[in-house]
């Protein structure tokens, strides 16, 4: 694909608006395998052969001096020859990311920090603090049921204080998922649902803590990142449709930008919403990698139905490895400018107005949401 809309994006400097560290260490066959896949690394079943395991191997494998379509034992020899730092060093550039909005709250493989990513890629980080970690956080230094609600909202207003914080994110789909009660709990809810999860223990999924979660990210004032659609097991699909949030979304509307992540297969939903309702946004990130760039139009195409331009946002959600980040900039890249120019070329679009739209859905959207320093 050349022309110049994708000329543009590919000069285009991205705000990748949520992703994750990349690991510190070299990796083995089986561990590389384990994060190339949302699922498990079953006997038998190799995940370079996966739609994302054979865009590791045509697009990435240039990259690190290989030809394109390296076969995976090639691939990791090679990977484990160069060494994580420099692996780290190729991809990030690649990629073309000048700012990253790293979700630091899930962290059990020995992660870059944000400085880390941002001084390997030569850009700047922010954090995106987990509530769901804050939560936990607090139940693990002990707290009475009775207090857990304002201690709760104390922590969480004192992480998002510290430099550099641009927003907050849940992962109540893969707690309780989102068919809760709109309505914000009451005091005395919150304390007798502390009661039985402080005594049970673990993650937090209790539906009234997650409901009094989420409304205290209101009160935060920040952004709020939501897990919708795809991922790993633990999700439970159908509950995760960002449709059952729609009365929660006409309560809090006038409020916090929320920023629909992934979406897939709810893209047109997620659309849906964005098109409605003035606070919504929406990305296709995670998605994009798992796809590759051969699919990645159709995914984007579907979120643009409907979606006003200024609502679509780019993340990579890169986690693990840093391929994800070079694929996910890559797809976005291609799949976003095939749309536009073919709408450029049926004259349904004028090109000033399709570079306009790539740069917003690049870069300048994020910017807007998060207010960046210096960006109005």
């Amino acid at each position: 694909m050349s022309g110049p809309v994708q000329e543009a994006l590919d000069a285009l400097e991205l705000v990748d608006h949520h992703c994750h560290g990349v690991v510190t260490a070299d990796l083995g066959a089986d561990r590389f395998a384990s994060l190339l896949t949302e699922g498990e690394a079953w006997p038998g079943v190799s995940p370079f052969d996966s739609p994302v395991g054979l865009a590791v191997r045509r697009h990435c494998a240039p990259l690190l001096d290989l030809p394109r379509h390296a076969p995976a034992e090639e691939y990791l020899a090679r990977r484990s020859e160069l060494g994580w730092r420099e692996v780290h060093r190729r991809f990030l550039a690649a990629a073309g990311t000048g700012v990253f909005c790293v979700d630091t709250g899930y962290a059990p493989d020995g992660l870059t920090t944000p400085a880390e990513l941002a001084g390997t890629a030569g850009g700047t980080a922010y954090e995106v603090v987990r509530l769901e970690g804050v939560a936990e956080a607090v139940a693990a230094k002990g707290v009475d049921p009775d207090e857990y609600g304002a201690v709760f909202r104390a922590t969480a207003q004192e992480a998002v204080r510290r430099p550099g914080v641009v927003g907050v994110k849940s992962v109540a789909a893969y707690r309780t998922g989102f068919d809760l009660d709109p309505a914000r709990p009451s005091d005395a809810d919150v304390t007798e649902a502390a009661r039985h999860w402080l005594a049970r223990g673990g993650r937090l999924d209790d539906p009234v803590l997650v409901r009094h979660l989420l409304w205290t990210a209101v009160d935060l004032g920040l952004p709020l990142q939501l897990h919708t659609g795809f991922g790993d097991n633990d999700i439970r699909l159908h509950r995760v449709d960002p449709t059952h949030l729609t009365d929660w979304l006409h309560l809090t509307a006038g409020t916090i930008p929320v920023l629909l992540l992934h979406c897939w297969p709810y893209q047109r939903q997620a659309a849906y919403l964005a098109a409605v309702f003035e606070h919504v946004y929406l990305d296709v990130g995670l998605t994009l990698h798992y796809v590759g760039p051969g699919r990645a139009r159709a995914i984007v195409e579907e979120a643009l139905e409907i979606t006003p331009f200024r609502k679509v946002l780019y993340s990579s959600d890169a986690y693990g490895v840093a391929e994800f980040y070079c694929l996910g900039a890559l797809a976005f890249r291609q799949g976003l400018a095939g749309l536009l120019q073919d709408r450029v070329d049926a004259d349904e679009l004028s090109l000033s107005d399709a570079l306009r739209f790539a740069e917003w859905a690049g870069a300048h959207n994020a910017r807007r949401v998060y207010r960046f320093s210096g960006t109005s």
